[in-house]
């Protein structure tokens, strides 16, 4: 940050800590996980009357045209503050700012929780210790359960959507951002949009919390047990089937989920509804949603590096999955014959090009 935006952002936190003096911000750091969003993480200090030191995590809007528009930080902490009575493990939400004004984007302050996530990168440690990463999948399943158990009514989190309409919501949301970005016919996603309207089931009759995004990599661990729940920028009220699809498709992810010794996705399901209650009926469907919602993600990210709104590489890579995440949904659908793709990956050249440029 430079020295004003530090200067601008210290002020800030003085007005929210009365009477509290030599407020400062030691070390700094930009958070380079994840692609949606931009994160500050730095030891907040101050006096009053003896010296007090909290460790916080700023969370940006990223700016536009970004992964997930429109990108609500507002909702974000409303869902975080009212899920803190909760079973659900969340790091406490301290302080939003909706304008803008202070940082150029709203953003919000949250406690920096202890935990390792584990996105990709598995430890040694971690992988010669079955038993601890099978309790890990036990965990992290408990705590999506949580979020499908909490009472909506009791939150406030009924406020977000009544539920009814989640799955054609999200089927009109994922072929939008097709749509919106899209540079030629993409026969994959329309006839993947397409069998999943024609095939869609009854939903769930029950309407609970939605996390939108309940992938081992959003989920922190101290030893093996879930210490915080991340990323609620997709969280809505729905079906929670949708979630289920969504982490099944992740499970086999490289992560500790995808160890031979831990669950399988099956003993997984089998876990999640001897907690809830919840039938899983209809899992190629789902899966085949997910997989269109995870292959929309991918492609966005892909035409934002083609576009030139960035020159971050890992949107690329994430171009490239898109129509391998697109033939994997319309397997599941019972499509044997494949479609091409049409021009949904990032043009050759400009990889090119970026990767040239940064060549020692």
């Amino acid at each position: 940050m430079t020295d004003d935006t530090t200067s601008r952002l210290t002020d800030w936190f003085a007005a929210r800590l009365p009477g509290a003096s030599d407020v400062r911000l030691d070390g700094k750091d930009r958070l380079e996980t994840g692609h949606s969003a931009e994160m500050l993480m730095f030891t907040l200090r101050w006096n009053d009357g003896t010296e007090q030191a909290r460790d916080v995590v700023v969370r940006l809007e990223p700016p536009s045209p970004g992964l997930l528009e429109p990108y609500d930080i507002p909702r974000q902490f409303e869902i975080i503050r009212a899920l803190e009575p909760t079973e659900v493990r969340v790091p406490p939400a301290l302080w939003l700012d909706a304008s803008g004004e202070v940082l150029g984007r709203p953003f919000f302050v949250m406690d920096r929780v202890d935990g390792d996530v584990f996105e990709r990168e598995v430890p040694a440690d971690l992988a010669d210790d079955p038993a601890r990463a099978r309790r890990m999948c036990e965990s992290l399943i408990e705590q999506l359960a949580a979020i499908h158990m909490i009472d909506l009514a009791a939150t406030g989190l009924d406020r977000l959507d009544d539920g009814h309409t989640h799955l054609d919501r999200e089927l009109a949301r994922w072929i939008g951002e097709v749509n919106r970005w899209q540079k030629g016919t993409l026969p994959g996603f329309e006839l993947l949009h397409t069998t999943l309207q024609e095939t869609k089931p009854d939903p769930c009759p029950r309407i609970t919390l939605v996390h939108g995004d309940p992938k081992p990599g959003n989920f922190a661990f101290v030893g093996s047990e879930v210490s915080a729940v991340f990323d609620w920028e997709m969280t809505t009220v729905g079906d929670p089937l949708a979630d289920i699809g969504w982490a099944e498709v992740a499970w086999m992810t490289p992560s500790f989920t995808s160890f031979p010794e831990t669950h399988s996705a099956d003993e997984f399901v089998e876990y999640y509804e001897q907690l809830t209650g919840i039938e899983v009926r209809n899992r190629e469907w789902y899966r085949a949603l997910e997989s269109f919602k995870m292959a929309v993600i991918m492609f966005v990210g892909g035409m934002l590096f083609d576009g030139e709104h960035t020159d971050d590489l890992r949107m690329a890579d994430m171009g490239a999955v898109a129509p391998i995440l697109t033939h994997i949904a319309l397997g599941e659908l019972g499509v044997t014959v494949m479609p091409d793709s049409g021009p949904a990956t990032p043009r050759q050249e400009r990889v090119d090009e970026i990767r040239a440029r940064r060549a020692p």
